[in-house]
């Protein structure tokens, strides 16, 4: 699955809309409030913080086929029967 790749003007974009300071937006994504400045300026937003902005920011079904391949990823018995037709 491809994700979407937010760029810092983005996300501070996003996070002017909700009303919220560098370090409560952030904190919800694990990053403290120096790294959440430098990514909103000009550093590049690493891919685990990438997918979490992914989950948060984007459709509910994109949301559900995130989780539903971290989960087969996780579970690759369960990968394979599914990728055989049998049931998950």
């Amino acid at each position: 699955m491809k994700l979407k790749i937010y760029t810092g003007e983005e996300v501070r974009a996003m996070r002017q809309r909700l009303g919220l300071n560098q370090s409560d937006f952030w904190a919800t994504f694990q990053t403290t409030q120096s790294g959440g400045s430098r990514y909103e300026s000009s550093r590049d937003i690493p891919n685990p913080v990438q997918a979490l902005l992914n989950i948060a920011f984007s459709t509910d079904a994109k949301a559900t086929a995130i989780f539903d391949e971290l989960r087969a990823f996780g579970n690759p018995k369960k990968k394979a029967k599914a990728a055989q037709g049998g049931a998950k």
